[in-house]
């Protein structure tokens, strides 16, 4: 496999890429991502119907697409998707694995999008949050719903009606995961919810929290009794204020990023908030290690693929669009690459790829499984820079 193709699972990857399938050893299941850095820089807002360049698709058969690593079947191969896709539609592709982490990439293209310059790119693909954050700034094209019938037709109702963009006119999720607590049923008993991880005796000084704020802070404002798709000032201080204390408690080892694996299965850590994918792959090598969906909910992640504004190969992004929302299509990507797919009837194109896929939850998890999902509420930049500064404040202690 080449070396673009692999899973993204580098310091600066936000999760691993769901290995094999079949059944999945888990006790219950649950987004995560690395520490992003504070926005020093604010954004400068557009309108993306003024801020536009004249779509050339008719006679440019191409596009230009910025992803993740290990996010598409091998492209190299003549019967991928991409190659697919491009004996198809006659478009050429050029596809490019330059996302690294949402502030990485936003420090790229936030000068020309701010100021209504070009990026070079046809399509970016961005998590949730980033995404809210450059459809509120004005910054990525309104898509022709026309041109995406099966994006409004196929896409799995747990996606749909995003507060930031509740009518897909901006966003249409690539794929999806989950993030929750492991633990090592080695050492220590079932750990059901987020309160039990920062409160339990036997757990104290052997648990991680994640680094990046949206997530943990997410569980927190549960522990509190908040939404955190709709929560107030004073809740979020609450939330902070439980943090602090499991802190003073000596609860946490530590906030982690990448390595809590390592420390789960050496046992310095029993318990820890973890992400979908890098457990699944972790049971491969050590069935102790289970996933658990916590009594507080499932955080709920997509990273949403978006046209920007000054795209010359808008139409030509579109039936990118249109064509992985085929189910047969979405069913021979997920079969390679793991995550949650977005898009419904795939489950039984499935059955005719790889049956020991189909019932795997973190692939195709059911109404049941998503009913308790939850995810942030979109921030503005004021509040953007308040809780990043707070969570530091209290984080870095």
């Amino acid at each position: 496999m080449p070396p673009d193709e692999l899973a993204r699972r580098s310091t600066l990857s936000r999760r691993g890429v769901l290995k094999g399938g079949g059944a999945v050893a888990f006790a219950g299941v649950s987004l995560a991502a690395l520490k992003l850095p504070f926005f020093s820089v604010d954004g400068a807002a557009q309108d993306p119907m003024k801020c536009r360049a004249a779509d050339v698709s008719a006679r440019e058969r191409s596009m230009v697409i910025s992803n993740w690593t290990g996010y598409i079947d091998p492209r190299k191969q003549p019967t991928s998707t991409m190659a697919e896709f491009q004996a198809q539609t006659g478009i050429t592709v050029d596809y490019n694995v330059d996302v690294n982490d949402n502030a990485e990439f936003y420090a790229k293209v936030k000068n020309q999008l701010g100021s209504c310059d070009p990026i070079d790119r046809d399509m970016i693909v961005l998590t949730d949050w980033m995404a809210a954050r450059m459809i509120g700034l004005g910054w990525i094209q309104p898509m022709d719903k026309a041109a995406v019938p099966n994006l409004h037709a196929n896409i799995i109702d747990s996606l749909r009606d995003k507060q930031w963009d509740p009518d897909l006119t901006f966003h249409a999720p690539w794929q999806s995961g989950l993030t929750g607590i492991a633990y090592n049923a080695a050492e220590v008993g079932e750990v059901g919810s987020f309160e039990e991880l920062i409160s339990r005796s036997d757990l104290t000084g052997k648990i991680t929290l994640l680094t990046e704020m949206r997530d943990t802070m997410g569980f927190m404002l549960k522990v509190v009794g908040a939404d955190p798709r709709d929560f107030t000032e004073d809740e979020w201080q609450n939330a902070l204020d439980r943090l602090r204390k499991a802190i003073a408690d000596g609860q946490l080892r530590s906030f982690a990023g990448n390595n809590y694996l390592q420390e789960l299965s050496g046992g310095n850590v029993l318990a820890c908030e973890a992400w979908s994918g890098d457990v699944i792959q972790a049971q491969f090598e050590n069935p102790d290690i289970k996933f658990v969906v916590p009594e507080e909910g499932l955080s709920l992640w997509s990273d949403n693929m978006m046209i920007p504004n000054q795209a010359t190969h808008q139409a030509n992004a579109q039936q990118w669009i249109d064509y992985y929302y085929d189910p047969v299509v979405a069913a021979k990507l997920a079969a390679w690459v793991n995550y949650i797919c977005p898009v419904a009837g795939a489950r039984e194109e499935m059955e005719k790829l790889d049956p020991s896929l189909v019932d795997n939850p973190l692939i195709f998890p059911d109404d049941e499984f998503l009913a308790d999902t939850f995810d942030f509420m979109p921030l503005d930049d004021r509040q953007n820079a308040q809780y990043e500064k707070e969570w530091a404040d209290v984080t870095a202690g």
